[in-house]
């Protein structure tokens, strides 16, 4: 299933790439830091306080390869990015027994459909720090804009995830096995399946107030996993965020 995935994002976001329009090379982004709440990892049964991070890709423009820009509605690309925090078994006694998993950091892109009214998007990411494996996000949202200021947002999401992914945040290999855990091969495929909904208020042009909330049931072998405590993950955060532009 993944593959496909995979195969279909390439096909379509290649061509719109290569038919780029011209204009002035250059990097617009959003990003913020705020408080925030998380399963204290896939599958954990609480939650806990940290900061969280949003980066939301606006414009980037380099030679034939653009990504975002302009008002205009329909096909088009869209920059993924996540930040998926290290696990270490010593802080967590049902995890005695287990590898620490290292921080990643997923970076990629896909094609989105957007409509004043609502958009349909695709993405794929890879983890270029960390587990180094490949996930596929699907989702789209309706949008309601009760001021001028502010837009709110809310839709499904899809996240699916390789058989590396699977294995790293959900899988007991036979040097973990023993005690608590018997050896478990994670599989890819649906790693979970929810809804976001989120909040934005532009104080001006370039500083935003985000509040995000998100709701993902684990699936398939996520779910099956003898460290999967809860197959239902909370999460929310309220980012303050500034506008970045770069010309080069």
């Amino acid at each position: 299933m993944l593959s496909r995935v995979i195969f279909t994002i390439l096909a379509v976001t290649a061509p719109l790439a290569a038919s780029a329009q011209e204009e002035a090379n250059g990097l617009s982004f959003r990003f913020g830091l705020g408080p925030s709440f998380a399963p204290e990892y896939f599958g954990s049964d609480d939650l806990g306080a940290g900061v969280g991070a949003k980066f939301e890709l606006e414009r980037l423009k380099l030679g034939g390869l653009a990504l975002g820009g302009g008002d205009d509605y329909g096909f088009g690309l869209r920059g993924s990015v996540r930040v998926i925090g290290a696990r270490e078994a010593d802080d967590f006694d049902e995890l005695a027994g287990l590898d620490d998993v290292d921080t990643s950091l997923e970076i990629g892109g896909g094609l989105e459909f957007t409509t004043p009214t609502y958009d349909v998007f695709a993405v794929l990411r890879y983890g270029a720090v960390g587990h180094e494996s490949f996930v596929a996000e699907l989702g789209s949202d309706i949008f309601f804009r009760p001021t001028d200021q502010l837009t709110i947002s809310a839709g499904p999401r899809l996240l699916l995830g390789d058989d590396d992914y699977a294995q790293t945040y959900f899988g007991v290999s036979a040097a973990e096995a023993g005690g608590a855990f018997a050896a478990y091969d994670a599989q890819g495929g649906i790693m979970s399946a929810g809804a976001e909904a989120e909040a934005t208020y532009a104080i001006n042009a370039d500083w935003e107030v985000v509040g995000t909330l998100r709701y993902e049931q684990l699936r398939e072998d996520a779910a099956n996993s003898p460290i999967t405590q809860s197959d239902d993950q909370f999460s929310g955060s309220i980012v303050l965020t500034r506008k970045i532009t770069f010309g080069f």
